[in-house]
């Protein structure tokens, strides 16, 4: 089973955030070591050992997914509460800092000057368009920020459709459960306080 403390949280500062390829390589690196791995997560639970070996098992060939064996409940429990919810709420923390980040006013930015400059020169601009059609196209650099924004975004959405795809899994193989991943992961929030 993958060990939840490689996927800690960053020390979370702006400069983090706005370094958005060390953003994506931690978001990358949490979720393979567990939603992308959920499967075997999962089958390290199972410990066929505990029933002993059927030789009958071996007479029919297995093909069908219903006969996987439901894993030890509290082997599950152990599992989401201290492994996948853990991981899900310190991505989540990462996202909703750097959403905060950027959302706030950026006075680093080190292309403010510039982008002020090239609006101030598009403002002077005498465009005809009979002339040249494509004179008007202007493409003002996108502000770290809106940059930040937008990753944060399609970051979300990401999580969204991982999570749901874990959980499903998870589910699957540890007995139905009537919540969605949103409810699970909100009660244990509450369980442990964040």
């Amino acid at each position: 089973m993958s060990n939840p403390s490689s996927t800690e949280a960053p020390a979370l500062t702006p400069r983090f955030c706005f370094n958005e390829k060390l953003l994506q390589d931690f978001l990358r690196l949490s979720r393979s070591t567990i939603d992308d791995s959920i499967t075997q997560n999962l089958n390290a639970l199972f410990t066929p050992s505990q029933q002993g070996f059927d030789p009958s098992s071996t007479a029919v060939r297995q093909t069908d997914s219903s006969g996987r064996k439901v894993i030890d409940p509290e082997a599950c429990q152990g599992f989401k509460e201290n492994v996948l919810f853990s991981s899900w709420q310190t991505r989540s923390d990462v996202l909703n800092y750097c959403a905060g980040v950027a959302t706030s006013p950026d006075p680093e930015d080190p292309d403010l000057i510039l982008r002020e400059t090239e609006s101030a020169r598009d403002r002077e601009r005498v465009v005809n368009e009979r002339l040249d059609p494509y004179s008007a196209r202007f493409f003002p650099k996108e502000a770290r920020t809106e940059s930040l924004a937008n990753l944060i975004r399609n970051q979300r959405v990401v999580e969204d459709i991982i999570r749901s795809r874990s959980w499903g899994l998870v589910n699957e193989r540890c007995g139905g459960s009537s919540l969605s991943w949103e409810e699970a992961l909100n009660d244990w929030r509450k369980k442990h306080q964040r």
